[in-house]
């Protein structure tokens, strides 16, 4: 797999729409987890670099995955990141703010969704030439808030992240959200030691279902 560039992780999210977010503690859990997900439908994976080890985590999913698959990196903060995460294999990048991280995934070509809260920080993610914004924290603000921004940025591609869960997921995609992004109500404890990949592999096909409904 390679590195996605702007404009193919905006049509990738467009189809998908569902982005599972890994903030494992282990390696080994972190990647049954997301090959847990893999199986159970769920094609678009954001592993979190504050995994110790990250990288490793990225590159065993990353050669694992069928091809219809994407593979991203989280919390990416800095130039660094950018570069360390795309050398283990991630096709996009993901950060937690609007951060030099961005404009540097663009100028080498790769796909980023950089975390914004306010309409200026949307518009300006926009403008850096991302694929999509992600909301952060989506909770304090509500499909309302997306519903309302798109009002003046009709174009505007937000993904909605922190606190979705499952019964809200078609509330968000009627707001207007261009996809949404979970992870503890999705992943709970399976990315660490002893989850449980079974509650997973459920959790996953109810989000899947839900999606497609909305």
């Amino acid at each position: 797999m390679s590195t996605v560039d702007n404009t193919q992780l905006q049509e990738r999210l467009r189809s998908a729409r569902l982005v599972a977010i890994l903030r494992g503690t282990d390696v080994d859990a972190t990647v049954a987890a997301a090959r847990t997900l893999l199986t159970a439908g769920v094609l678009t994976l954001e592993i979190a670099l504050t995994l110790p080890d990250a990288e490793e985590a990225i590159a065993q999913v990353v050669q694992d995955a069928p091809g219809e698959a994407l593979i991203g990196a989280g919390t990416v903060l800095d130039e660094g990141d950018v570069e360390r995460a795309a050398a283990a294999g991630a096709q996009f990048m993901v950060t937690p703010t609007l951060s030099a991280s961005v404009p540097h995934a663009v100028s080498l070509g790769i796909g980023v969704l950089p975390g914004v809260y306010t309409p200026t920080e949307i518009q300006r993610g926009h403008d850096l030439g991302s694929a999509a914004v992600k909301l952060f924290p989506a909770s304090a603000l509500g499909p309302g808030f997306i519903r309302a921004v798109r009002d003046p940025l009709t174009q505007a591609r937000i993904i909605p992240v922190g606190g979705v869960r499952v019964d809200t997921v078609g509330e968000y995609l009627a707001a207007g959200a261009f996809g949404i992004g979970v992870g503890g109500p999705l992943v709970g404890d399976a990315a660490s030691p002893g989850g449980d990949l079974e509650a997973l592999a459920v959790r996953a096909s109810a989000f899947v279902q839900a999606v497609r409904a909305g």
